[in-house]
């Protein structure tokens, strides 16, 4: 689509909202950048548009100002018929009454991803599951950076992909950490190589049902064609049959077997078969902890191989990798007692690889948003190491209960993050661990996980 002079109309105004409006204008379209929050401060929403968010995109204000309007609150609908297309935020649910309506007057609806994707160049990386994507998503940055010269590490991570769109070249490599809230929106988005590392539960406020969740997941390779590859966890049973529904050759990655072509974990040995077994490292020389990390580490892997990534590169990129923040982070030994910010465990079963990876009595912090989650498993999966219980949030009392319902009646529930961190400490002795992994999202107290693990860190930092 040729978007100069078009009207694009940008829904939702947080980090990719404002990175889709400066790739339009870049692009020459006019802009319209619209949230249904009447009360944000649309001067200055309209200030970051133009100047930019942290310096990325940076246009120029004179030149574009009069294609730029803020409108806040609820849309004129009069308007809708001069909208050539709309961009949607990751944020933004896709069955609002608006957007119905803009499907109804059949305006085309894409994501910020698709919009970065159409306009941006080179290959697409593309890592999705409910766990363990940001892991992955750095780890083969890390190997792609090793072996090639322009490479851009994008989506949900942190960094929108449209941020990096106009400056990617033919011969670039896209990595990018897809979501299931980015993948509703694309229609054209095809990675050369694409993953899906697991799926659980989670998000079912949004998506609804757990069949509208994968389905959503399964966008990652619904263009992919024979060209291309597509890595999957063997071990996980919707994963598996993913190799039944996609055109791409399917590369399986495995922590309990021997596979004939994938990467397994075989006696404390991470191997990649392509055409005959070889040793890519020892678990014991990786920087990570738990069988959920070797995983990630065999995704990345594989990926990286299926790309035609030398096994030198991988191997020596996977062992210099230290893991990423506010995933099962080491923070500090305070008298005897280590803390580990595990913040981004914002579901049961992320919290439950955080728990796995424990080799300590430990005193566990959770709680916070509900999604609609059951905690049942996070709860059976404490395994007698989980000495205390400390529980904030919504979902306090829901998580207490279900404890109690399984026979773990070491809760304690408190009112304030603070407080929640001042009584681990209390209880905890010489020996233990203090583990921030709360099975529940942050919003509420926090603005993100990251928030609330750099609060976490901070707290600690003071005892």
């Amino acid at each position: 689509m040729d978007i100069k002079g078009k009207q694009v109309l940008v829904f939702g105004t947080g980090i990719s909202g404002i990175a889709a409006g400066q790739l339009l204008l870049l692009k020459g379209a006019d802009v319209i950048l619209y949230d249904g929050n009447a009360s944000l401060d649309a001067a200055m929403l309209r200030e970051e548009l133009l100047e930019g968010a942290e310096g990325s995109l940076v246009v120029n204000a004179a030149e574009v100002s009069k294609r730029v309007r803020v409108v806040l609150g609820d849309f004129p609908e009069d308007e809708m018929d001069s909208l050539d297309l709309v961009v949607i935020s990751p944020g933004v649910p896709t069955d609002l009454p608006i957007v119905n309506e803009m499907r109804k007057m059949q305006i085309p609806i894409w994501g910020e991803v698709e919009l970065a994707y159409v306009y941006g160049q080179g290959d697409v990386l593309a890592i999705t599951g409910t766990n363990g994507k940001t892991t992955t998503t750095t780890l083969l940055g890390e190997i792609m950076k090793n072996y090639r010269e322009s490479v851009y590490v994008v989506g949900n991570i942190g960094n929108p992909y449209a941020c990096a769109a106009a400056e990617t070249k033919p011969e670039s490599v896209v990595v990018a950490e897809m979501s299931s809230f980015q993948l509703e929106t694309i229609h054209t988005f095809r990675p050369k190589v694409s993953a899906v590392l697991n799926i659980t539960p989670d998000h079912l406020n949004r998506h609804h049902t757990m069949e509208a969740y994968i389905e959503a997941k399964k966008n990652i390779f619904r263009n992919q064609t024979e060209e291309d590859t597509c890595v999957l966890n063997y071990e996980d049973e919707v994963t598996r049959k993913f190799g039944e529904n996609t055109k791409a050759k399917v590369l399986y990655f495995s922590s309990r077997r021997k596979l004939e072509r994938g990467v397994y974990l075989e006696g404390g040995r991470i191997i990649c078969c392509m055409e005959k077994p070889v040793q890519i490292c020892r678990t014991d020389e990786l920087q990570l902890l738990g069988v959920h990390n070797y995983e990630n580490v065999m995704a990345a892997a594989a990926m990286a191989a299926a790309y035609g990534v030398p096994m030198e590169v991988i191997r020596r990129s996977v062992k210099a990798f230290k893991g990423v923040e506010h995933r099962i982070e080491f923070v500090a030994e305070v008298r005897g007692v280590a803390y580990y910010n595990d913040s981004k465990a914002t579901n049961p079963d992320a919290a439950i690889r955080g728990i796995q990876a424990m080799n300590r009595p430990t005193l566990l912090i959770g709680g916070g948003y509900d999604k609609n989650s059951t905690y049942e498993e996070w709860i059976r999966a404490f395994g007698g190491k989980v000495k205390k219980l400390v529980l904030l949030g919504a979902t306090a009392e829901k998580i207490a209960s279900e404890a109690h319902k399984l026979g773990f009646e070491d809760t304690i529930l408190v009112e304030t993050f603070e407080e929640a961190v001042k009584t681990c400490a209390r209880y905890a002795a010489p020996g233990d661990a203090v583990l921030l992994s709360p099975a529940c999202a942050s919003w509420g107290m926090f603005k993100n996980y990251e928030e609330r693990g750099e609060k976490f860190k901070e707290l600690v930092k003071q005892f």
